[in-house]
C-alpha cells in the first residue's frame, strides 16, 4: 500500500499521478510547448482528462546547467495558469524554490508546494508553507542546476540521501511545518549519476522508513535514455523514453510510492491502476485484507 495520505489532496487508494506543465522555454523534455498561458491551461486540463490526480505547474527549468529565472518572470509565467486551473477545480501543485512564488501560488489556488531544494534555496520557504498549511514536497538537493552534477559524490547513496532528507525533515519541522504536510522526493537526476538513481529506486523501502509519503520523478530523465542507448552508445531521446518511465511507474507504485510525477499521463495512469490491482491480488492470495 502507499505510504500515508496527505490532507487536502486526492486519496484514490492507489499511487497518485502528477502531470507536469512546464511554463518555460527551456525545460529538458518539452521546453516551449506550453509557454503560452492558454496553451499551458489547455494542457493542464488535458492531463486531468487523461488521468492526472495533480497538475504540477512550474516556471523555472531545473535541467542540468540551467540559469535561474528572475523572480518577476517566474511569477508572470505561472500565476495565471495556476489561477485558471484552480478555478476549474484542478488540484494544482506549484514547482518552485522561491517562497514568494509559493505564497502567490497558494493565494491563486495551489494546494501543494513542490520545492526541489527542500527549503535550502530559500530559507523562508518552510515558514511560508507552515503558515499556508499546504502539503510540502521536500526533495533531496545538493545545489543549483549550474553545478549540481559536480556534487554527485556518494559512498552509499541510499544511506546518504536518507540521512540528508532526515536532516531536512528536522529543519522544516523546526520552522513550523507539520508532520502530515511532508512528502519526500529522493531527487532522481539531481546531483545523481545514473547508477545512483537505480540504487535509490531499488532502495525505496529504506526511504519509506523515513515515515513520509514518497514521490518518484523519473519521467524522461537522462538515466533512462542512457539505459536505452543504441549500439553506438547514443542515448535515447527524452520523448522516446516514455516506455521506460512506465516500467518505473509500475514498479514504484507496487513498491509503495505515494505519487509519480510524469509527462505522459494516460499510460502512467493505467500503470498505477495495474499495480494497484496486482497488489490487491497479492493480498487476496495471501489472505491479507480478509476479516
Amino acid at each position: 500500500m502507499t505510504t500515508g495520505t496527505v490532507p487536502g489532496l486526492p486519496d484514490p487508494g492507489r499511487c497518485l499521478v502528477m502531470g507536469v506543465v512546464n511554463v518555460t522555454p527551456d525545460s529538458f523534455s518539452d521546453g516551449g510547448r506550453w509557454f503560452d498561458v492558454d496553451a499551458a491551461v489547455a494542457h493542464g486540463l488535458d492531463l486531468v482528462a487523461e488521468g492526472a490526480d495533480i497538475v504540477d505547474v512550474g516556471g523555472e527549468s531545473t535541467r542540468p546547467g540551467a540559469a535561474r529565472v528572475p523572480l518577476a518572470e517566474e511569477l508572470r509565467r505561472i500565476e495565471p495558469v495556476i489561477r485558471v486551473l484552480s478555478q476549474e477545480g484542478v488540484p494544482v501543485s506549484v514547482d518552485t524554490m522561491r517562497a514568494e512564488v509559493a505564497e502567490m501560488a497558494v493565494q491563486a489556488g495551489a494546494r501543494l508546494v513542490n520545492d526541489v531544494s527542500g527549503g535550502l534555496a530559500d530559507p523562508v520557504m518552510p515558514r511560508v508553507v507552515a503558515a499556508a498549511g499546504v502539503p510540502y514536497v521536500v526533495m533531496h538537493w545538493r545545489g543549483h542546476s549550474r553545478d549540481m552534477e559536480s556534487r554527485a559524490i556518494y559512498a552509499d547513496v541510499v544511506t546518504e540521501v536518507a540521512e540528508e532528507l532526515r536532516k531536512r525533515i528536522d529543519s522544516v519541522l523546526a520552522e513550523g511545518v507539520r508532520e502530515d504536510q511532508l512528502i519526500l522526493d529522493p531527487g532522481l537526476g539531481f546531483s545523481k549519476h545514473p547508477e545512483h538513481n537505480w540504487e535509490l529506486l531499488a532502495g525505496m523501502a529504506r526511504l519509506r522508513d523515513l515515515g513520509h509519503p514518497l514521490i518518484i520523478g523519473a519521467s524522461r530523465k537522462r538515466f533512462l535514455g542512457r539505459l536505452l542507448a543504441d549500439r553506438d552508445g547514443e542515448p535515447r531521446p527524452f520523448d522516446r523514453s516514455d516506455d521506460a518511465t512506465l516500467a518505473v511507474t509500475a514498479l514504484a507504485a507496487r513498491d509503495g510510492a505515494w505519487c509519480v510525477r510524469v509527462h505522459d499521463v494516460r499510460p502512467n495512469a493505467d500503470a498505477v491502476r495495474v499495480a494497484a490491482a496486482w497488489k490487491g491480488g497479492q493480498r487476496s492470495a495471501t489472505g491479507e485484507g480478509r476479516r
